[in-house]
């Protein structure tokens, strides 16, 4: 092997040799990942915990361009280069080695918040923005190393950037208070993802996200809402998931006059309840109740008060309570009445 090393050209000696290198490290890097990462994910499946399925899915996809930052390295190391070539080569291979670390850690942080926000949801809510704020930490602590690495000081770069922090902050001041507005609707835990809330100009549906500018609300058509945050700071709201979920529902209905309105009550209350146990959304513990309104021009009109677990229950259970409403009605005698309008023709010609 010697013998056909020596018997090659110098040039051609001095490339090959780094060449093999780097071959063979990334064959071994390959054949590493290939044992290591399978026994790795087979050891994983039999443990309960999320977090080593999240380190591992992170550092299965940049190993390999690890492997190669190490490949050229060593190939690097062993040419015959000039050594202010080879120093830069290694400065660079370093700063990327960083990099690709921080991505790493960035992924692995913010994989690991969105696993485990129902566990921090009563310290912080998971938003796409909270997950991109430890991500841009992670970033930022990477290009601190990188910088202090290349002997770089960090104080006069910090000083530029307040200097010029106050023009970037007049020129993207919409940006600016959006991105605040998102953390104070974070913060503020009034609006939460998940949660089913109306604006005050009539649009209402389910957050999803709140993100650095906007949040998003999906319609029940399932079209989506993007909500300026601070729009959505100064908007009247209302929150159809706080205090709880469980909201009251009211129906309203009028009976005939000549009606038994003990009876009335104990017929419409017994299919409430009914309809309350029975039907997927009620909330069955809940005792309905009615209560006679108002004296109208054809009816006693009444309301009933009914519970449902959450906002969108509410359409099922109203269908099913007049349909099962109207159907105990006629066998009870009860009269709903059409809607009339009597004239008193003798007090018109006395006039």
């Amino acid at each position: 092997m010697n013998l056909w090393l020596n018997s090659l050209p110098a040039n051609t000696r001095d490339l090959l040799v780094p060449l093999a290198i780097l071959a063979a490290t990334m064959l071994i890097g390959y054949l590493l990942r290939r044992i290591v990462f399978s026994r790795l994910v087979r050891w994983s499946q039999n443990t309960s915990s999320k977090v080593d399925d999240i380190i591992i899915a992170a550092l299965k996809k940049p190993f390999m361009l690890l492997v190669l930052i190490l490949g050229v390295y060593f190939g690097m190391d062993a040419s015959r280069l000039p050594q202010d070539f080879t120093q830069t080569v290694d400065r660079v291979l370093f700063v990327l080695g960083i990099l690709v670390v921080t991505a790493v850690l960035a992924n692995i942080a913010g994989n690991l918040i969105k696993s485990y926000s129902i566990k921090l949801q009563s310290a912080m809510p998971i938003t796409s923005l909270t997950q991109n704020v430890a991500r841009l930490i992670i970033f930022a602590v990477g290009i601190m190393v990188i910088l202090n690495s290349l002997g770089i000081s960090i104080a006069p770069i910090l000083a530029t950037l307040g200097v010029g922090g106050l023009a970037v902050a007049l020129a993207l001041q919409d940006t600016l208070s959006n991105l605040f507005s998102g953390f104070y609707i974070i913060l503020s835990k009034q609006i939460r993802v998940g949660d089913y809330i109306r604006l005050d100009s009539g649009d209402e549906g389910y957050v999803t996200d709140i993100n650095w500018r906007t949040t998003k609300i999906k319609m029940l058509p399932n079209n989506i809402i993007l909500v300026p945050n601070e729009k959505l700071t100064k908007a009247i709201i209302t929150n159809y998931y706080l205090p709880d979920k469980e909201m009251a529902v009211l129906v309203n209905l009028g009976v005939h006059y000549n009606s038994d309105l003990k009876k009335v009550e104990r017929v419409t209350c017994e299919v409430a309840k009914q309809v309350l146990t029975e039907v997927t959304g009620g909330a069955p513990e809940f005792e309905p109740f009615i209560r006679y309104g108002s004296f109208s021009d054809f009816s006693i009109n009444l309301t009933v008060i009914l519970r449902v677990k959450e906002f969108v229950d509410q359409y099922l259970v109203k269908h099913e309570f007049i349909k099962r409403l109207q159907e105990r009605y006629a066998r009870e005698g009860i009269v709903i009445p059409y809607p009339i309008r009597a004239i008193n023709y003798a007090q018109e010609k006395e006039k």
